[in-house]
């Protein structure tokens, strides 16, 4: 997904953002709540990871200006222990789930995919398109009983896509959110992991189109 990463610690902050990239998201990392009101200005991000201390604007402070904005996006909230205490305050606010530090990334790992169902109003992370099979938490794609294999950014797209089947997504959007804003990549690159992904999914009911001159789209094809 695109994230935002707002961590003044720049040792968490480093391990949180590898650890996201490697996983195949696109990572925005700023150190302050300023900078991250200012991020939102400029693009659109899936889901917000938060420190609670920051210096200037707080943690609590960002929450609020988001949710006064109308911005729906999923927080979650990392927190020290002796900030416990808060956790109503952080609820209440707006924050859709909290982490104590110190805390293994598997479990951010899982609390991101829980939030991201939740929002996406599923219950399972399995979906079937025809005979299309994802896992979205195992990063798994088969063709009914036949695995695919789906480099991440491959499988990113993949899911940006079939997070609204039959709806034309840009070519910026997904450039936005296959790749960070440090990354120095053209729209061929783009076109390069649709034609990848296109080729893959060639036997399964859902195809890649695209829309010329606008971006692409997935749907499922007539009959399956």
């Amino acid at each position: 997904m695109r994230m935002l990463l707002v961590e003044d610690n720049e040792g968490l902050g480093d391990a949180v953002n590898r650890h996201l990239r490697q996983a195949g998201h696109s990572v925005e990392w700023v150190r302050n709540g300023e900078d991250a009101l200012e991020a939102f200005g400029l693009d659109a991000f899936d889901a917000v990871i938060l420190d609670l201390t920051l210096p200037g604007r707080d943690g609590l402070w960002v929450i609020s200006e988001l949710r006064r904005a109308r911005i729906a996006v999923p927080v979650l909230v990392m927190t020290a222990r002796s900030e416990i205490d808060d956790k109503v305050s952080l609820l209440d606010q707006g924050a859709d789930d909290y982490m104590v530090k110190p805390f293994d990334l598997r479990e951010l790992d899982a609390r991101l995919r829980a939030l991201l169902r939740r929002r996406a109003g599923q219950t399972t992370s399995l979906s079937a398109y025809g005979d299309l099979r994802v896992d979205w938490a195992g990063h798994g794609v088969s063709i009914g009983a036949d695995p695919v294999d789906l480099g991440r950014r491959e499988f990113r797209l993949l899911e940006i896509l079939l997070s609204k089947p039959g709806v034309v997504v840009q070519k910026e959007q997904l450039m936005g959110q296959l790749f960070s804003f440090d990354e120095a990549v053209s729209v061929n690159a783009l076109e390069l992991y649709v034609s990848r992904l296109r080729r893959k999914l060639d036997r399964s009911a859902v195809e890649i189109v695209t829309v010329r001159g606008t971006g692409y789209l997935a749907r499922v094809r007539d009959g399956a």
